[in-house]
């Protein structure tokens, strides 16, 4: 009985209601906490959230970093890291779990990152992007050069100062956040961009990039130790030099970087020569150029001198003096019995072709004639066709002006017996005979009452009398009614 009244005395909680009760009473006792462990399940959603687990050997947490947390982080977490949470303990009821809402997140310690650092670095160096025969040379003068950096900061305006001190050149900045969380895929998409410009288009591809930041600390520089900006920097087409932190920072991309410059002001002063230095080799150059050719003229002209003062200039030019006098004598004898041997030649081979000759002369000419009578039998022919079209046009253009063309739309001429067409109603006298001219033949009529006036023909009557005095004009020509 008294185990049934005890029982009754126990207050009774809704599952929501003791969830709710337990999530209060954790939120109360464990308001605010600093929880270290190694990261495991770690999962970075699509919304901007991060879900992970907490754990050592003994137990694990579950733990919740909601995205304005998260964007605040200076290094991207990830599985087996050691780190350090600060956030607070509640309960997620629809899985019956405690968890750690995480607001800040910190490695646990230097030697955690730098023990992750290490062991990505060899296996990165495993794979050879860090090999020293995948590097290659920078140009030498870049006509554009692409920069990788914050735009705000004080690296751009180094950058810049020191290029246009040197050799100014054409300069494309890329902004990109240099720490936080997106800052890696921020900066591994640029370093891509840069390389996806086809050479020649409305913006010109950089010769060189430069992917620069100040100094800072281990978890600062970070984004510069991701993998995906190591793969982005060692995939890169563009000779790349690293300039990020102070002489004494390394990061992984420094190993990948083609050159890497120990601050973004000395990765300018690679990138180009001095203007100045330049221009006074030129000179230099020109004016040992000029000395050079000066000394090389006199040389020669002092061995010439030299070869000529050791001849005597009659002993070398007398012989050939003697051999032209003889051959100048005998020239004119030889080039008249030449002429007089070509001369009677030409008459031996002369005799027999005069035949041929004649007959080829007549052969050509009769081939001449008789391609001119082609000619003008051609001509006449093409005369006899152009006058035969004009002529049919002509009669065509005569046929369709003929007043039968009328008749074949459903007209037809009232002739009088006589033959003369009636081309009024007043000339038709009731009771007289008429010819009917149709298209196709003629018929006879009788006129079998006095011609009717309409209004129309009065109101025209100016134009009939024309038409009239037109007709008795010309009789020759047939008049419609």
């Amino acid at each position: 009985m008294e185990d049934a009244i005890g029982i009754g005395n126990i207050p009774e909680f809704t599952v929501g209601g003791l969830t709710h009760a337990l999530k209060r009473t954790l939120e109360d006792e464990f308001g605010f906490v600093r929880v270290r462990g190694e990261i495991s399940n770690f999962k970075h959603h699509s919304s901007g959230h991060v879900y992970l687990c907490l754990k050592d050997d003994r137990a694990k947490l579950e733990g919740v970093m909601w995205r304005p947390s998260v964007q605040a982080l200076r290094f991207r977490p990830e599985d087996g890291l050691e780190v350090v949470c600060q956030g607070r303990i509640t309960a997620y009821g629809a899985r019956s779990q405690y968890q750690i809402v995480i607001e800040r997140m910190e490695p646990a310690g230097a030697g955690a990152l730098m023990a992750l650092l290490e062991d990505r670095r060899r296996r990165l160096a495993a794979e050879g992007l860090f090999d020293a025969a995948r590097k290659r040379p920078l140009p030498f003068l870049p006509e554009v050069i692409g920069i990788v950096t914050s735009p705000t900061g004080a690296v751009i305006r180094d950058i810049m100062h020191r290029l246009s001190d040197r050799f100014p050149r054409r300069v494309l900045l890329w902004p990109v956040a240099v720490q936080g969380e997106s800052a890696a895929d921020q900066i591994a998409r640029a370093i891509a961009g840069f390389n996806a410009i086809v050479p020649g288009g409305a913006v010109s591809r950089p010769d060189l990039l430069i992917v620069a930041r100040g100094g800072g600390s281990i978890e600062d520089l970070w984004p510069f130790n991701e993998e995906v900006v190591v793969r982005a920097a060692a995939a890169s087409a563009i000779p790349l030099i690293s300039a990020v932190g102070h002489e004494t920072d390394t990061t992984l991309i420094d190993h990948a970087a083609d050159l890497r410059a120990p601050t973004p002001t000395a990765a300018a002063e690679l990138a180009v020569p001095v203007r100045t230095e330049l221009m006074a080799q030129l000179r230099d150059l020109d004016g040992r150029r000029d000395r050079a050719l000066a000394r090389l003229v006199t040389e020669r002209r002092r061995a010439f001198d030299d070869r000529v003062r050791m001849l005597d200039r009659m002993d070398i030019l007398g012989p050939r003096r003697q051999s032209f006098d003889a051959l100048a004598d005998r020239l004119p004898r030889g080039l008249r019995a030449n002429l007089q041997n070509h001369a009677l030649q030409l008459g031996r081979a002369a005799g027999p072709l005069r035949p041929a000759l004649v007959q080829n002369r007549a052969r050509t000419a009769a081939r001449e004639l008789e391609r001119l009578s082609q000619r003008l039998g051609l001509c006449v022919s093409r005369q006899a066709e152009r006058r035969a079209a004009r002529l049919k046009a002509a009669g065509q253009l005569i046929e369709s002006y003929s007043y039968r063309k009328v008749l074949e739309r459903g007209f037809a001429v009232v002739r009088e017996a006589g033959g003369r067409p009636v081309t009024h109603a007043g000339a038709a006298a009731p009771g007289s005979a008429v010819a009917l001219e149709f298209h196709d033949g003629t018929a006879r009529a009788t006129i079998d009452g006095a011609p009717i006036s309409t209004p129309a023909s009065g109101r025209q009557g100016g134009g009939g009398a024309k038409r009239r005095g037109r007709a008795g004009g010309d009789e020759r020509q047939p008049v419609l009614l």
